[in-house]
């Protein structure tokens, strides 16, 4: 059974080339996943489609572009999710995504079925891919996975860290 994420931080390491999320789990214990831009790039479009639901509107895109501007701005500064050095550190080597009319699980997987499970409603997943949209920029990924909505809606803020605790 998957531990349920309450908090994460969110990061690109650079000599890794990959992301890194630290999270702290419902049950008190931490762990740090790695995540790769391949797994990213398969994950993204289902995230960016589920936040897209039924807006076939004239106007769709610049609501969306609205939408990320104010979970870009209702982002708060906490404290970094700090991993212990006994935290469990793995590879998500896959990711499945439960998706309801509230909220997205996503539950990262490891090749050896370690399990850890995050759930984000709307504005918090909005909020989580401005910080990975971000870390594809720092990172110099290829950017073709985010449409124009999500591009010009985050436009960084000085001084905000590029991080989701």
């Amino acid at each position: 059974m998957a531990d349920a994420l309450e908090r994460i931080t969110t990061e690109y390491v650079d000599s890794e080339d990959r992301l890194r999320i630290s999270g702290a789990s419902s049950a008190g214990s931490s762990v740090v996943i790695w995540i790769t831009q391949r797994l990213l790039h398969r994950l993204v479009p289902v995230l960016l489609n589920w936040l897209e639901r039924g807006a076939a509107t004239p106007h769709a895109e610049l609501m969306q572009e609205w939408a990320q501007q104010a979970a870009r701005a209702g982002l708060e500064a906490q404290a970094p999710v700090m991993a212990e050095a006994s935290s469990c550190n793995w590879l998500a080597h896959s990711i499945d995504i439960t998706l309801s009319d509230e909220a997205v699980i996503l539950t990262f997987k490891s090749e050896d079925d370690q399990q850890a499970a995050l759930t984000l409603a709307a504005t918090p997943l909005r909020q989580w891919l401005n910080i990975v949209h971000d870390a594809h920029i720092m990172a110099g990924w290829s950017m073709a996975v985010w449409p124009a909505w999500i591009s010009d809606s985050n436009i960084r803020t000085p001084g905000l860290a590029t991080k989701l605790h």
